[in-house]
């Protein structure tokens, strides 16, 4: 039997991001590069019998709706963040929308490739932003 492709159902895959105490300011960094409507549920509004040092922490978050959309919150104290293993990749045609991106995400971070054309002829750079979130942005050429 075919498959229509055409009729199959979709799952979105969004990152989700994890933060030491630091998610909020973190989201609301994003969404002053990529827009979109942030919504938030802290430790405290889902226990409120929570220790007080955590009560306003982020358990879960969201940006959507804006040119990206993600998830995340803040780990609960002992929960380790990982590191190294995933980058988000931004990539398209739009150079003067993804440099615009790079630079504004990247300031306060560490720069691993500067933005540079690149052997295989796109316009790529890579850097750690300042909360510890890893980043490519690919300009595609061709």
């Amino acid at each position: 039997m075919a498959t229509n492709l055409t009729t199959m159902a979709t799952i979105d895959l969004h990152p989700y991001l994890m933060f030491d105490g630091n998610c909020r300011v973190a989201f609301e960094f994003y969404q002053n590069i990529f827009g979109g409507e942030l919504t938030f549920m802290t430790y405290g509004d889902m226990d409120g019998s929570c220790p007080a040092g955590v009560r306003d922490q982020i358990m879960h978050g969201t940006l959507m709706g804006g040119s990206v959309e993600f998830m995340g919150g803040d780990a609960p104290e002992g929960m380790p963040l990982g590191a190294g293993k995933i980058n988000l990749s931004l990539s398209g045609f739009e150079e003067t929308t993804l440099r615009e991106q790079y630079d504004k995400l990247s300031e306060g971070g560490t720069i691993v490739v500067p933005m540079d054309r690149q052997m295989w002829g796109d316009i790529f750079g890579a850097f750690q932003d300042k909360f510890g979130i890893d980043w490519m942005v690919n300009i595609r050429t061709a």
